[in-house]
Parts: C-alpha cells; sequence; structure tokens
C-alpha cells in the first residue's frame, strides 16, 4: 500500500530576515513524502497548514486515494486518538476503498489533535478532511471544538474546482510595513496556496492516478496548473518526444471470481496441508498397445485417451490402498479423518476463466468407455461455463495430467482440500533400455511416463504414499488388470 502526505506549512520567522523593512503576504511552502511498498498504488493524502485567531498552527489529514479508481472510502476503526503521537509509518485509520479494506499508514511525524470523521462514516470523497495534526508540544485541548467548517470543506472543494480551470495570475501580495508587522495575521480565506519557488511543482491526485494507469512519466511533464502544478490534463495531453506512442509498461488484468476462488484454495492449501512428494518412473508401452487395440475395435464408438487409463488405473490403487481416498474434516469442533468407500476422481481441466476439476464419481464401477464420455463431457462443458456445482464439487481424489505438452517431462500439484492426495502427470517420452537375451545385451525403446504424488502429511504416512504409488505402478505396467 502506498500512503503519501503533502504537508503546507504556513512559516513564521521564516519571513523575516536580516535588513529586511517590509513583509509580503507569506507564500506556503510545501514538500512531498511517499512510501511506496508493492501491490497497491495509491494517490497522496492533501494535508494543509492553516492559521488562524482561534486555534494554532495546525495541518489538515484529507482522505488519501488507495487506488487509482478511488473517488470516496468508508472510515473504519481509527487506531490513534487524539493525543497519541504519529511517526512516519504508523497506521492512521482503516479505509474502505471500493477494492479492499486498507490501512492508510501515515507518513509524517506529529500529534493527532482531533478526528473529524469517526468510524462507520461512508463514502468520504478522496481530498475531504478527516482529521487535524500539529506539531509536538502544542496544546491539543485547543481543537475540541474544531470542527470541519473550520477544516475548511468548502475552500478545498473550491480549490479542486480551481486547478481544473485555466491557470491564472497570483497579483502580487501588498507590501507591509515594518511599524504593522505587530498588527499582522496570516490570511486564512482559504484561497489556493502556492508553492515556493525552490520547490518542485506538485501533482494534483487525479494527474497522478491518470499517470499510474497510462505509464506515463511525471517527471517528463510541464505542469500547466497554478505554481507549475501537473494537471489531469496536462498528462492527458502529453506526449513522448519520439515518434512511437508511448505505451504502458505493463497490463492490469482484473480477477475472475474463479481466479479468486483458485488462488484462496490453493494458497489456504499450502499453508496448512503439510505436503509431500513421492514421485516414480511408469512404463506405458503396454498400455499404448492394449489401448490402440481397444481403439481400433471399438467402430469409433469410443477413443480412449491414456488420462482414461490413468483415471481408472488411480482408482483400483485407492481401492488396495484406501487410507489415500480420505480427507480431512473439521465439523462440530471435532476433527476427523473420513476414509471414503467411493472412489469420486477430479480431473483437472483448464479453461479460460481458471483451472477448474469436474469431477467422475464412482469411477470403481466404471469401464473405461465410460470414464472416457464422462470425462470429455464434464471438460466441454467446463470450458464453456456450464457445469453444474454438483460437478465440480467434492471428489476424493485428483489428477492434473500435462502430457500433452511435450516440454513437461515432471510437476508437482498442490492437493486439492479437503483431499489427501492429488497425481501429477508428465508428458510420454521414448528412453532406450538395456535387454538381455541369449545373444547378449540388446536395446529397446520403452514409452515412459514421470508421475508424482502430493499427499497431505495429516492423512497419510510416507510409506502409505509409496505403497499406493507402487500399487499404481503394478496395475500401469500389467494394464490388463483394468479389464477385470
Amino acid at each position: 500500500m502506498v500512503a503519501s502526505a503533502v504537508r503546507m506549512r504556513t512559516p513564521s520567522a521564516m519571513f523575516l530576515s536580516k535588513g529586511v523593512s517590509s513583509l509580503r503576504r507569506p507564500q506556503a511552502a510545501y514538500r512531498l513524502t511517499a512510501t511506496i511498498q508493492p501491490q497497491l498504488p495509491a494517490l497522496s493524502a492533501l494535508s494543509r497548514y492553516y492559521a488562524s485567531k482561534t486555534f494554532p498552527p495546525h495541518t489538515i489529514i484529507s482522505m488519501p486515494a488507495l487506488s487509482p479508481t478511488m473517488s470516496a472510502g468508508n472510515i473504519g476503526a481509527w487506531q490513534k486518538k487524539a493525543g497519541d503521537a504519529l511517526q512516519p509509518g504508523d497506521v492512521l485509520v482503516e479505509i474502505e476503498t471500493d477494492k479492499a479494506q486498507m490501512d492508510f499508514e501515515f507518513q509524517d511525524e506529529g500529534v493527532l489533535a482531533k478526528v473529524l470523521k469517526e468510524t462507520g462514516e461512508k463514502d468520504v470523497s478522496v481530498g475531504a478532511p478527516i482529521a487535524v495534526l500539529v506539531e509536538e508540544g502544542t496544546d491539543v485541548s485547543a481543537f475540541e471544538s474544531f470542527s470541519l467548517a473550520d477544516a475548511g470543506e468548502e475552500a478545498a472543494a473550491a480549490a479542486a474546482q480551481e486547478s481544473k480551470e485555466a491557470p491564472k495570475e497570483t497579483p502580487a501580495a501588498p507590501s507591509t510595513p515594518a511599524s504593522e508587522l505587530a498588527a499582522y495575521e496570516p490570511d486564512t480565506s482559504g484561497e489556493k496556496l502556492q508553492p515556493s519557488l525552490d520547490r518542485e511543482p506538485s501533482v494534483s491526485p487525479a494527474a497522478k492516478a491518470l499517470a499510474l494507469e497510462k505509464g506515463v512519466p511525471i517527471k517528463a511533464i510541464k505542469g500547466t496548473g497554478r505554481g507549475g502544478q501537473i494537471t489531469k490534463e496536462d498528462v492527458e495531453k502529453y506526449k513522448p518526444s519520439t515518434s512511437a506512442a508511448a505505451e504502458p509498461a505493463f497490463e492490469d488484468i482484473p480477477l475472475t471470481s474463479m481466479r479468486k476462488t483458485i488462488a484462496s484454495r490453493l494458497q489456504q492449501s499450502m499453508r496448512e496441508n503439510p505436503h509431500f512428494f513421492v514421485s516414480t518412473t511408469l512404463s506405458v508401452t503396454k498400455l499404448l498397445k492394449l489401448r490402440q487395440a481397444l481403439n481400433a475395435s471399438s467402430d469409433g464408438q469410443y477413443k480412449l485417451s491414456v488420462n482414461d487409463f490413468l483415471v481408472k488405473a488411480c482408482a483400483a490403487a485407492l481401492m488396495k490402498v484406501p487410507a489415500v481416498n480420505s480427507s480431512w474434516r473439521e465439523e462440530g469442533g471435532q476433527v476427523v479423518i473420513r476414509q471414503h468407500k467411493a472412489v469420486d476422481i477430479s480431473v483437472a481441466v483448464a479453461t479460460p476463466s481458471g483451472l477448474i476439476t469436474p469431477v467422475v464419481k464412482n469411477v470403481q464401477g466404471l469401464g473405461l468407455s465410460s470414464i472416457s464420455n464422462q470425462i470429455k463431457d464434464l471438460g466441454k462443458r467446463a470450458r464453456d461455463n456450464k457445469l453444474k456445482p454438483e460437478e465440480y464439487q467434492g471428489g476424493t481424489f485428483t489428477i492434473s495430467n500435462m502430457g500433452m505438452n511435450p516440454a513437461v517431462e515432471r510437476f508437482t500439484a498442490v492437493i486439492n482440500p479437503p483431499q489427501a492426495g492429488i497425481l501429477a502427470v508428465g508428458t510420454t517420452r521414448k528412453v532406450a533400455v538395456p535387454v538381455e537375451t541369449e545373444e547378449g545385451t540388446s536395446v529397446e525403446w520403452d514409452d515412459q511416463i514421470v508421475v508424482t504424488g502430493s499427499f497431505d502429511h495429516k492423512v497419510v504416512d510416507g510409506a502409505v504414499g509409496a505403497e499406493w504409488i507402487k500399487e499404481l505402478k503394478k496395475v500401469i505396467e500389467n494394464p490388463l488388470e483394468l479389464l477385470l
């Protein structure tokens, strides 16, 4: 999160110098400080120093823009109260934006004198006053009667409107004789304060948001606003010095609901499930020959894939090692390991919106042709976003096959909770293996696949996971068992 503050300070003795016999109306000096953390850009929170006959010098803290699209926000819990000291980086208040609940990290130091917008305030506009800051040692009790009117909401709105208009020359302030110095008081009418000449031009919040969105370098823009301020119009009119149009160096892609769900579940799985991995190499030469023979004899009624055989083989191994066909359950204040009697295999399918795992139920009782037809139907409707919730929820084990990509030799997959296991399948490759014959040693080509099982150590012990891999290897390398 980014939290930044522009601090405008009305000087006192800084306008007096040796040999000066007259005093001009003070020009405000300001500085821009910013702390940038990755992930979320945010805009500046405007803070201005005001002085009056009633209140000591102070700074108005404004509602910050915590995302480029934020125009207003809701006030959450204040982390500081009147009288508390503030240091750069301290969390001042929680703010609910149009994107998320965020912390407003204040980037200046001082003492919080007054809260102007209480917890629960809704739709507080960006730039609206929310609190008052004073320097250490200032009597904060003087601000008990301070109100939003004193903060100058109307003046702030007028200043925002002025920033959109064409710049106008500011008439020189009349000089004041030294004899009138004692009667002089700073002006508090709410006019737009000008930066001093030795400071860099400021950037309006709207201009900064647009520059972040378009990837326009702020330093390359010449401000046309009052005092050289860079306005939104300046950013819109900016053209790069080269003939080619400037393009952003990145593209922000909005998250779909499915992507948010996937991210949340996988993060939860890696955090809560202690993964361990067991790999093996499967010879699929016999399986490929059986597949070819079955497809040739089907007269086009079905077309079996290697994945169909793997799903059936996983079910056979799960029936032999049922401890893997289990899930971790926390229900009614009790924690149990639920061992399932039916094998429901979740098959990972890539869709334009993200990964989804439709479920082939009761695989242990299905033939290869039924498994093949169901996987094809579920996969097509998954890509068309037409699955019913009960068709992709549940499952007792998952298989994730990237064998269609010849570059993927092996990989590890993240467990799909509350399941206890998932099988990651790499591509098929030909490997030369030595074979002993009566004539001596010869070489034959073997079709092989590397698979890796990921297991939840809360449910499946290491030896149990290894036993399951052993059973899987046995049935794959002797595929006729799948027909029994």
